[in-house]
């Protein structure tokens, strides 16, 4: 099961879809606060459809708290400011694919102190991000291709 952390997620519609795409392929949703919405949002339910009673979730207040509960793991830190391709590395089973806010990504300390796990996904020069839930199901599928798509049908 890969892991998928959104830190202080802003627009309901994608931690719905996210939250769609964990349940579908076995992954678990981590979520850090704060996040841009509440829980009870119709957008979020609705995005979400009625995934919600299958999907493997846990909150966080912030990110201490996440690593502290988390330690040992294996973390990668999606960012367009990384230098290294999401498809150059080799992703295991239990890894944990960090994703930040909309408007502003992932603290730049966590990509810049990490660089060997820190990863971006090719786009044209000039623009500024891609969609959150598309990056997020980017990711997770090529690291779920990688892993023989184990225990999905």
């Amino acid at each position: 099961m890969f892991n998928i952390v959104l830190v202080e997620p802003e627009i309901p519609q994608n931690t719905g879809n996210i939250s769609r795409t964990c349940a579908c392929t076995g992954s678990a949703l981590h979520i850090v606060k704060p996040m841009g919405f509440e829980i009870t949002d119709a957008k979020l339910k609705r995005a979400g459809l009625d995934y919600w009673d299958k999907l493997d979730l846990t909150y966080y207040d912030n990110l201490d708290e996440f690593f502290e509960k988390t330690r040992g793991g294996r973390y990668f830190y999606l960012s367009k400011k990384a230098d290294k391709c999401y498809s150059d590395i080799e992703f295991r089973d239990g890894d944990y694919l960090l994703f930040g806010k909309e408007t502003k990504g992932l603290p730049e300390k966590l990509v810049f102190d990490n660089p060997e796990n820190a990863l971006r996904i090719p786009m044209a020069q000039g623009l500024r991000s891609l969609n959150l839930s598309n990056t997020v199901a980017l990711v997770l599928y090529e690291a779920l291709r990688q892993n023989g798509f184990k225990g999905l049908v």
